[in-house]
This record gives C-alpha cells, structure tokens and sequence, in this order.
C-alpha cells in the first residue's frame, strides 16, 4: 500500500509481541544523515516501547545505502540476532543510480535473509525527492522506521513461533 493512502507510523499492538528476549541489530546510512537519523530515532523507540531492551539493540554505521547489505551480513556472523533493520534513504536524482542501489539493497536483504532463516527488513525509502523523504521520516505519512521496527518485531515472533518444536512449514 502506498505511504500516501497509509501512515507509515500506524499499527495496531494487537499483532505485536513483548521484545524483551529479543536482540536486534539496526544498520544506518550515513548518507542523507538529516533523514536516516530519524528513521532510527523512530525505530528505536518502537522496539524500546515494545520491551526491546537498550543493549540487545545493536546500531551500526555505514556510508551509504548500498553498504547495508554487507554490514547486515557481517553482523549476523558476530552474533545470533531475531532480525535485522536496515535504514536507509536513496532520492532520485538526476540519473538512475537509485534504481541500481534500492534493487541491489532490496534482493541483498532477501537473499541474506533466505540464507540465514533471520529477516532482515528493507527500511529504505526510495523517493523521488527530498520532500518526500522528509514526508516519510516523520512527516505527513508517518515515519518508515516505526514500520521497520513493528515488521522486525512480527516477523522475529514468527520466526521463534515456527522454531518451537513440532511446528514445521514446507516439506
């Protein structure tokens, strides 16, 4: 659904789990710091107000979107995580460098993701200008990092729900 027909920072609490037992890792782009500072904010105090504790919430720094993908991996080989959230926030400019960076970002975390059983969550905006960046990083459509952090704590849920034994999915 689009951001504009739906605030980005609405959920319901009725789908969300208490994140206390929960360790989450949060990667960050450095680049369009003005508005990645602020999918964080929002992020992190969703995961706090869902229990997540401080220091099971680990925030990593990269240059830019495209680096996302590789910290996600590398944190996941220093430590056992319930998911992983990937900020970030690519505008389109003038030629289609954003087209190649939030498809290379989108498929990295979905085969990271595939490969290792923990999901990662693609928090990167992808607008067309920096007033609609601005709209999503707690502007008129809410705040992308909230969303980030509500999809992170479901899908961790799901993810220990299907590792409690005898529950199986597949073949």
């Amino acid at each position: 659904m689009a951001s504009s027909l739906k605030n980005l920072s609405e959920y319901s609490n009725e789908n969300l789990p208490d994140g206390s037992t929960y360790k989450i890792g949060v990667i960050v782009s450095e680049w369009n710091e003005q508005i990645t500072s602020k999918l964080f904010d929002a992020c992190q105090e969703t995961l706090k107000k869902h229990s997540v504790k401080e220091d099971n919430i680990t925030k990593i720094l990269v240059p830019g979107a495209f680096e996302l993908t590789v910290a996600a991996k590398m944190l996941l080989k220093k430590a056992a995580y319930d998911a992983i959230i990937c900020l970030g926030c690519v505008i389109k400019g003038e030629t289609a460098h954003n087209e190649y960076i939030n498809q290379s970002v989108a498929q990295g975390l979905t085969t990271l993701g595939l490969a290792t059983g923990v999901p990662c969550i693609f928090g990167l905006l992808t607008p067309n200008d920096q007033a609609q960046a601005e709209d999503r990083a707690g502007g008129k459509h809410g705040n992308k990092g909230v969303e980030a952090a509500v999809t992170a704590l479901r899908m961790a849920a799901i993810k220990k729900e299907l590792q409690k034994e005898g529950k199986k999915i597949g073949f």
